[in-house]
């Protein structure tokens, strides 16, 4: 398979053409000494965590300055890719699990990342504001509403004003019925056909 990252975002320069590149290696090194993510998962490594990630930016351009913090970030997903997509933007990775947050941060190191922080702490106990707050599948919507509401900023900068963005996949009619919140949903088989991305969504919250 043509790696999706190429295929899809001809824009890029070649210092992001190649640290897209490196991703795979980095994460199968890392994977073989610590689970960071599903080992089955790794042979659609750039098309299920990658690709996947980059579906925000078929959402909303971050204009420079924006900041973003990554709820529940996991191995680094969407903040690293997005983190590499857009520079000129900061992202806060937040995690509880110090182990997974520990591989992130040596490979955003290895990546030459500037623009990335890493947060060992749960998501309610920070305080700071952001733009946007991006995340995938952690949790419930009203539960990501809870816990990081708090933490959107109400000084808009981008085009989207600001809010939540959030992948997710199945049926959120459910979901989306119990938030008080303003929504769009935006399929990202619109944007990517291959059969994974047939149920998966971008959700953007706004207040």
């Amino acid at each position: 398979m043509t790696t999706p990252v190429s295929a899809y975002f001809h824009e890029l320069t070649n210092r992001q053409a190649e640290q897209f590149a490196a991703l795979s290696e980095l994460y199968n090194h890392w994977n073989q000494k610590i689970n960071v993510i599903s080992r089955k998962d790794m042979e659609n490594f750039q098309e299920h965590h990658v690709l996947h990630s980059l579906s925000i930016v078929k959402v909303i351009q971050f204009k420079p300055g924006t900041t973003i913090m990554d709820l529940g970030t996991g191995g680094g997903f969407p903040g690293i890719p997005l983190a590499i997509y857009f520079p000129e933007s900061s992202f806060t990775l937040v995690d509880s699990i110090g182990k997974k947050l520990r591989v992130v941060e040596s490979i955003a190191k290895e990546l030459g990342l500037t623009n990335v922080a890493i947060r060992n702490v749960r998501a309610e106990a920070i305080m700071e504001k952001y733009h946007f707050i991006t995340g995938r599948a952690v949790s419930e919507l009203n539960d990501v509403i809870r816990w990081c509401g708090k933490n959107v900023s109400g000084e808009n900068i981008n085009a989207l004003r600001n809010g939540i963005l959030y992948i997710k996949g199945g049926e959120l009619d459910a979901e989306l019925a119990r938030i008080r919140w303003k929504y769009k949903v935006y399929d990202i088989s619109e944007y990517f056909p291959e059969p994974y991305f047939s149920t998966k969504k971008v959700v953007y919250l706004q207040k």
